[in-house]
């Protein structure tokens, strides 16, 4: 399968509702990560009344304006031709365009409009309608694992692999913010070895410092929500990132993916051979010794360079020995001092 990604680590940002349904507020997310070095900016398309009614609950009572989850969902749509403004920003500051549908009419419009790929979120990874509404479109999807079993996964993963979508998968943990016992960084691998595909993480713990772990437990992926300040209005504030905290993560995570792709090889230490010389020792005595002196282990000391006189490593082969010459304190004892 011919692969979407630009580049590993590949970096997500989601804002999801974090614009409150302001579209002024939409604009200025999207020039915000611009700045930060991510590939991706990620919105979620709702269409209310085709993914919900009035009798759905809320999770949580967060909302001051909204009377229902159905209220909530209206207020963060936006128009046809407002997405088709919201994704020319998205290209023009050189990010790719990706969207979580949560209804089949979110993925017909999403086809007019154009995408560089769907994330399937959590509480979708079950709808095999709409999973099978994307499928059938050929463009590329991120899974994500949150609320799924293996047994889950293995069917919404074969779905889109018996249509050569091209599919990435991420770990994830469906609470906000996630604990650290929650992360599930030993899944990482398992999902690598089960489906040999993409692998990635999607954080909700608010730290910088979880997804510069990912990458080095194997994370190609990070996806991440974005804030300007966690103590803004909305579900995810808590559990989200702001921008210098994300300009802190790319840097790290690209620093460790690096290093994991340059092993060093302990054996090969040719280009310090400098360095150990400078840096090693040779054997000197710490005292007046007279000719004829046997060397006693009390007499020794060790002096950089390396190159001056016997190697330190070699101290025992010198005791017992006779010293030819006499040597003042913190001379170098060399081969030519003993008999």
């Amino acid at each position: 399968m011919q692969m979407f990604l630009r580049q590993f680590p590949y970096y997500i940002a989601e804002i999801a509702q974090a614009h409150e349904g302001s579209l002024g507020i939409l604009h200025s997310y999207i020039d915000a990560v611009a700045k930060t070095g991510a590939h991706a900016v990620k919105f979620q398309m709702h269409i209310a009344e085709a993914e919900s009614s009035k009798a759905e609950t809320f999770r949580t009572n967060f909302s001051y304006e909204d009377a229902t989850r159905f209220d909530y969902w209206k207020r963060m749509e936006f128009t046809f031709e407002q997405w088709q403004g919201i994704k020319a920003h998205v290209e023009a500051v050189g990010l790719d365009f990706i969207v979580s549908p949560f209804s089949v009419a979110a993925v017909k419009m999403l086809e007019k409009i154009g995408l560089t790929a769907y994330k399937i979120g959590s509480g979708e990874l079950s709808n095999l309608l709409m999973l099978e509404a994307i499928a059938k479109t050929g463009t590329p999807v991120i899974l994500s694992s949150g609320m799924s079993d293996f047994t889950e996964l293995d069917t919404a993963v074969s779905l889109f692999k018996s249509r050569n979508t091209p599919l990435a998968l991420l770990q994830c943990t469906t609470a906000y913010p996630t604990k650290a016992t929650e992360y599930g960084f030993n899944v990482l691998a398992e999902m690598k070895l089960r489906y040999q595909i993409p692998i990635g993480f999607s954080d909700h713990s608010a730290k910088s410092s979880t997804g510069i772990a990912a990458v080095a437990l194997g994370a190609e992926i990070l996806e991440f929500h974005v804030v300007f300040d966690k103590d803004l209005f909305g579900p995810d504030a808590k559990a989200s990132l702001t921008f210098p905290e994300v300009k802190q993560l790319i840097a790290g995570a690209n620093d460790v993916y690096e290093a994991l792709q340059n092993p060093v090889v302990k054996n090969h230490t040719a280009d310090f051979k400098s360095l150990k010389t400078l840096f090693g020792k040779s054997l000197a005595v710490n005292r007046n010794l007279e000719q004829g002196a046997l060397i006693q282990e009390s007499d020794l000391e060790s002096k950089k360079p390396a190159n001056c006189g016997i190697p330190a490593a070699d101290y025992k082969q010198v005791i017992g020995k006779k010293l030819l010459r006499p040597l003042k304190q913190w001379d170098f004892l060399t081969e030519n001092d003993l008999s």
